[in-house]
């Protein structure tokens, strides 16, 4: 099944962000569900980051679940919500 996890920061965390993403980078790069696309959620302005986007795919939510609840960025308070919603792809231009 594919998973999308949508995360919205606090206001004001972008130093904050900047100093837990080596740890959530390399965090990524162990999960134990595919990721198909991430990155982050930005202003209009297209560089202030103000949360994270995530298209996985796993057997279910709950091992969404775990791992979201890992996440660096999830431990230091950077995100004020965090949404996982199963997804149905119809199209994928890639």
């Amino acid at each position: 099944m594919h998973f999308i996890v949508y995360c919205l920061d606090h206001a004001g965390m972008v130093e904050r962000r900047l100093e837990h993403y080596d740890a959530h980078k390399a965090y990524l790069e162990t999960a134990p569900v595919k990721t198909l696309v991430s990155g982050p959620l930005t202003l209009p302005d297209g560089e202030t980051m103000i949360g994270s986007f995530f298209l996985y795919e796993a057997d279910g939510a709950e091992e969404i679940q775990r791992f979201v609840d890992g996440d660096p960025f999830n431990k230091a308070g950077i995100w004020k919500s965090i949404e996982i919603r199963p997804f149905i792809k119809r199209v994928d231009n890639r």
